[in-house]
């Protein structure tokens, strides 16, 4: 399924600062950034719950956020793109 994740850091601290790159390097791991705070991820359930679960323990639910948005096994018909930085298809075949 697709998951969007989408966050936002309070960066008026290095702490938060540093929180921000750490939520970015966990997405970066699981999917594909797509916009400066939001990664399209194609996962199970089981994957998304520990990607959550990661995030939930690097933010700081005071002055932090994250949405997951779940967009299900047929994504591509709700994805629509306009503009700049066209997204590959993760899915399909990657040819080198």
């Amino acid at each position: 399924m697709l998951v969007l994740i989408t966050y936002d850091v309070n960066t008026q601290t290095p702490l938060g600062r540093k929180r921000l790159r750490q939520v970015a390097k966990q997405c970066v791991n699981y999917g594909q950034r797509v916009q400066n705070s939001v990664f399209e991820c194609v996962m199970d359930a089981a994957k998304a719950r520990e990607v959550q679960n990661k995030l939930e323990k690097i933010i700081d639910k005071e002055t932090d956020s994250l949405r997951f948005y779940y967009l299900g096994n047929n994504y591509q018909g709700k994805v629509l793109h306009i503009g700049a930085k066209e997204s590959f298809d993760v899915e399909s075949p990657l040819i080198i």
